[in-house]
This record gives C-alpha cells, sequence and structure tokens, in this order.
C-alpha cells in the first residue's frame, strides 16, 4: 500500500467510526425534526421522492440544517465525488434522493463508504497525484486532495449530525 493511500484510508476509517456512532440508533423523528424555523431540510417532490432543499448562499442566516438534510448532503456530495471521479460525470444536485426514513439513510451511506473506500483502496501512488480524476469538487488538482476533502467532510457532517442530536435529545417537548 502506498504511504499517502494508507494515511488517507486511516484517517477516513476514522471520520466513518464518528459518522457510524451518531448514525447508530439514529430515528427518522430526529432526522425529520427542524432545531430551528429556519434551516435546511428535505421536501417531499410531487412524486414522493425526497429532495434536499438547495441553499442560494452559504450564510449563517440561513439556520441550522436538520439531520435530513444533513444526510441528504452527505450522499448528494458523495455520490458527486463517485460519479464525477469514476463514472460519467453527469450526476447533480437535482438526482440525489433522501431515503425518508432512518434506516434507509444508514444503508444508503453504508453503501456509499464502502463504494469509496473500495475504490480508493484500488489506486496507487501515481493515481492520487493526477488530476486525472479530479473534476469535482475542484479541478486541476491531485485526486488525493479529493479523497483528503472526502474525509474532512464527513468529519465535519458527522459532528454536525451529533450536535443536532444532542440538540435534539434536550429539546422542550
Amino acid at each position: 500500500m502506498s504511504a499517502a493511500r494508507g494515511y488517507l484510508l486511516r484517517q477516513f476509517d476514522t471520520a466513518w467510526a464518528l459518522t457510524e456512532y451518531h448514525l447508530e440508533d439514529l430515528t427518522t423523528e430526529e432526522c425529520l425534526w427542524r432545531p430551528a424555523e429556519k434551516g435546511l431540510h428535505v421536501r417531499k417532490d410531487s412524486g414522493g421522492a425526497w429532495r434536499g432543499e438547495w441553499p442560494e448562499s452559504e450564510g449563517y442566516d440561513l439556520g441550522p440544517p436538520s439531520i435530513a438534510w444533513t444526510t441528504w448532503h452527505i450522499g448528494f456530495w458523495w455520490s458527486m465525488a463517485l460519479d464525477h471521479a469514476f463514472g460519467d460525470g453527469t450526476l447533480s444536485h437535482e438526482d440525489v434522493v433522501w431515503p425518508g426514513e432512518a434506516d434507509g439513510v444508514r444503508a444508503w451511506l453504508d453503501g456509499l463508504r464502502e463504494d469509496w473506500r473500495g475504490r480508493l483502496e484500488s489506486l496507487g501512488e501515481a493515481d492520487l497525484a493526477s488530476a486525472e480524476r479530479t473534476r469535482w469538487p475542484f479541478r486541476d488538482r491531485p485526486f488525493g486532495d479529493v479523497a483528503a476533502w472526502v474525509n474532512i467532510e464527513l468529519m465535519k457532517n458527522a459532528a454536525e449530525i451529533g450536535y443536532a442530536r444532542f440538540l435534539f435529545a434536550v429539546r422542550a417537548k
């Protein structure tokens, strides 16, 4: 195993362990609970599919996102990273649907984890140093930068889920 790949995989496994911890025993009620009146969430479209709201900006005035939106967001960026690096690169946020319940979220994200980790395991040092696969979320950088970004984004989103679960646990009923 290349040194860079080893570091990236170990960091990824750490980020996933935190994510898995916060997803364990997560309920659909927690997912759909909104920590504030204002904040990003998921909504059913006319066909019954759950879609994540798409912000026009990323200011603090958006309000805190729901766990449903945060898990949709993980699925969005991870699906995008996979599609743009290993697929045809046509996926967009409109194509990403939230599963609608907590068990589906766990299965969806675990499937993305397996796919991502398997693909990283297949890459060598030259692949990680090359920008050939780097088409999203940025371009013209080594693919190892994308892998490192996935690790950071996953850890950040896991922390957001954990924080929202703390708020849910002590909410006024």
